[in-house]
């Protein structure tokens, strides 16, 4: 038997939604990416299958929700520290995957739950849900797609999710996830 809730539409109904609330989405699945990351339990919960099917939008409060939680890897950050594993405290960069299928994503278990600083979940999040590269049922463009002019002519939010998917800089990405966050929050409050 399987017992299923209905939380939402699927965050992928929300692909071409106005510009204002795909903002407001974007900031909060890179709010979660953070949560999830870095949190005061000191778990981090990877999450290894991130697509458009995979989150929801609740009808009411319009707040984002993991419905599809099945490929979740936890990784205690305490037990990293203690046991202290070659290379733990070198912070992990998720190396950038340009594959021809939806969703692609690529990383090491092993190397995941050896390391107390990893930028997974906001290579995950840009990759496949907010950047250009992210690509689902035939479209591609991301969440954030066709930005108004004045974002698109400003560069910022490129720059910020380019780098953030595919970073130029050595970890570059968790800059760009830290100051993408900052910039969707600040756009989010200039739109409401």
């Amino acid at each position: 038997m399987v017992a299923v809730n209905y939380v939402g539409e699927e965050l992928w109904s929300y692909f071409n939604a106005p510009w204002e609330k795909r903002v407001d989405l974007a900031w909060q699945l890179m709010e979660i990416a953070e949560q999830l990351t870095n949190n005061d339990f000191e778990f981090a919960l990877y999450l290894l299958d991130v697509s458009f099917d995979n989150f929801a939008v609740g009808p009411r409060d319009g707040k984002v929700i993991i419905v599809d939680a099945e490929n979740v890897l936890v990784a205690d950050k305490r037990l990293i520290r203690q046991n202290k594993p070659e290379n733990w405290d070198v912070w992990y960069e998720s190396k950038f995957d340009d594959c021809d299928k939806e969703a692609c994503l690529s990383f090491s278990k092993e190397i995941l739950c050896a390391r107390v600083t990893v930028d997974h979940n906001y290579y995950a999040v840009c990759q496949n849900l907010l950047s250009r590269h992210a690509t689902w049922r035939g479209t591609s463009g991301g969440l954030l797609h066709d930005p108004p002019s004045e974002i698109a002519k400003d560069g910022r939010l490129e720059a910020l999710l380019d780098e953030c998917a595919n970073p130029k800089k050595r970890y570059g990405r968790f800059q760009a996830a830290k100051e993408l966050r900052e910039y969707l929050a600040q756009l989010s409050n200039n739109v409401r």
